[in-house]
């Protein structure tokens, strides 16, 4: 039984392949955890900090981001953001940030300064960073969709790596219309990343420098369909099962690009996907306005901690 804006009903879980059994019980039932974010944008950028037991997300257009805890609800953590989006945690346990409102990337230092990652390619500012990744070696990729659009200063939306050092920032793909989530595969030799507007994800072979070989470049899945919702944020398990939000609610793959079947959830659209608690096996899920998480079988890849 779902609850989610003093409703009930019951959404089953759709099952495409015998394998969906082994990630997700079909009877397993998506629990919503508050609603009323957003402030007119959405919603976004789920991140478990298992440090504390609680998760942390984006409330963009109140430019806060707020705290999730099982005892106390939702909160407020910290304001302003610069309109956050995407988050996620460095290798040494650092939070970083995709900031909207001041068009950068960002890092938080333990002291609580503020390290500008990104904020701009060849002089040029960047449009606005979506969401953000951190390879094992401490390489920072992230999206960068809004082009073309007269008030912006690039006239393309792409994909970045920046180095561990932050010392340079290349331009891995510049052909996406609306570059949104990405995800590595669990063992980090392929890219996953999605385009909102064409409403498929696409994969590319990592080289040994961390770029792209653009010529493996391939369509991994196809989400558009009949119901609400697009790519946006995702996700990978340490099986290699992908998650991502499409059509109808959040669509799981196998490595291979396997459509499994859908965790539907009944809200219009899954906007970003975390793992959380101890044993990393809840999928945290926002949604343009609301907060909800699903119990599965099996562990995501961790977030790295301090």
């Amino acid at each position: 039984m779902l609850a989610r804006n003093n409703e009930e009903v019951v959404i089953p879980i759709e099952q495409s392949a015998a394998a969906l059994e082994q990630i997700v019980a079909l009877d397993q039932e998506v629990e919503w955890l508050g609603t009323g974010y957003g402030g007119g944008s959405v919603a976004e950028g789920p991140l478990w900090w298992k440090e504390g037991g609680y998760l942390l997300f984006s409330d963009i257009g109140n430019n806060q981001r707020l705290k999730w805890e099982a005892t106390q609800g939702v909160s407020v953590s910290h304001e302003p953001t610069n309109n956050a989006n995407g988050l996620t945690r460095d290798p040494q346990g650092r939070l970083l940030a995709c900031e909207h409102g001041s068009r950068r990337v960002t890092r938080t230092e333990p002291d609580g300064s503020v390290t500008v990652v990104a904020n701009n390619y060849q002089g040029r500012r960047l449009n606005r960073p979506n969401d953000v990744i951190v390879k094992s070696d401490g390489s920072i990729y992230f999206t960068d969709p809004g082009a073309p659009d007269p008030n912006l200063d690039l006239d393309f939306s792409g994909v970045f790596r920046v180095s561990p050092d932050l010392g340079s920032m290349t331009l891995l793909v510049r052909d996406f219309i609306t570059p949104n989530g990405l995800a590595f595969s669990a063992d980090e030799n392929i890219l996953f990343i999605n385009d909102s507007r064409r409403g498929h994800i696409r994969a590319f072979d990592v080289q040994p420098n961390g770029t792209l070989a653009l010529a493996t470049d391939r369509v991994f899945a196809d989400l558009r369909g009949d119901r609400p919702g697009v790519p946006d944020g995702m996700k990978v398990d340490v099986e290699g099962n992908v998650y991502c939000g499409g059509s109808g609610g959040i669509w799981v793959f196998d490595p291979s690009g396997i459509h499994l079947g859908t965790i539907v959830h009944g809200a219009p659209s899954t906007t970003n996907l975390a793992w959380g608690d101890d044993d990393w096996k809840t999928l945290y899920i926002t949604t343009r306005d609301s907060l909800a998480k699903i119990r599965l079988k099996i562990s995501g890849i961790p977030v790295p901690t301090s």
